[in-house]
């Protein structure tokens, strides 16, 4: 599905999305269950904060569970600025690095990032790329979570395809995760596969977390003069992340 979709203002309101959810009454998933003794959190990410966004608080919980994480983080984002004087990819890359990190220590977790290296916006050109690194890297004990495949951008369809077909592989339990979903889609959307989805519910201590943590995405917050569609996060982000669930697609 194309990128277009997210190009829809500010999107469907948080609120609403949080009655319909409730009132929806989805299976619930508690994150030991998620993340049994032995298994480790496996994120992969096509751009930096799409792990907060994804599975910020479920990471949290990892930590304070004890679990292993580990971040794969499919581009540096550097192509979220194209055209600016101010942040040229290189210097985006750094920054856009630096920023994963401190989100990670923002959440408590331990967990260690491997870098892809492929090139923001054509993660679609490079998949093999990717999925001959994560036939390397996974373990069938691991549990991994990743954007969902029709989530509405090419970069986030292309790591969920992806990571779905290399997890199926080496025989890991895969989550994927809707990220600009929320954005574009409406309560109810038929697009959008409720009859997997599952909430995960999050402590108070795990919401504060993951709150930190996506602030630590200046970059993105900011508005860059010569980029008219900055800041690339919103303020309808911010509201996601203190949702006290994650939804995940099973």
């Amino acid at each position: 599905m194309s990128s277009r979709r997210i190009d829809a203002g500010d999107g469907t309101p948080e609120l609403q999305w949080q009655r319909w959810l409730q009132a929806r009454a989805l299976p619930h998933l508690a994150p030991q269950a998620l993340l049994p003794s032995g298994a480790r959190a496996v994120v992969v990410a096509p751009h930096p904060d799409d792990e907060v966004l994804a599975v910020g608080g479920l990471l949290a919980h990892a930590a304070a569970l004890g679990r292993s994480a580990l971040v794969v983080a499919v581009t540096d984002g550097e192509a979220s600025h194209a055209g600016s004087p101010h942040w040229p990819p290189r210097r985006l890359a750094t920054r856009r690095r630096a920023e994963t990190r401190l989100a990670l220590a923002r959440l408590g977790s331990n967990a260690a990032v491997l870098r892809a290296g492929l090139a923001d916006g054509r993660v679609a050109a490079q998949a093999d790329v990717l999925h001959a690194l994560l036939l390397r890297t996974l373990r069938p004990s691991d549990r991994v979570f990743t954007t969902w495949a029709l989530d509405g951008h090419p970069d986030h369809e292309a790591t969920g395809r992806t990571a779905r077909a290399a997890a199926a592989q080496v025989g890991a339990r895969i989550y994927e995760v809707p990220v600009w979903g929320w954005h574009w889609a409406q309560c109810g959307d038929a697009r959008m596969p409720w009859a997997q989805a599952h909430l995960v519910a999050l402590s108070p201590q795990a919401v504060a977390r993951k709150s930190a943590a996506l602030q630590a995405f200046a970059s993105q917050w900011e508005h860059d003069p010569a980029c008219p569609h900055t800041p690339i996060l919103r303020a309808s982000m911010r509201a996601r992340a203190q949702r006290p669930f994650e939804v995940v697609f099973a």
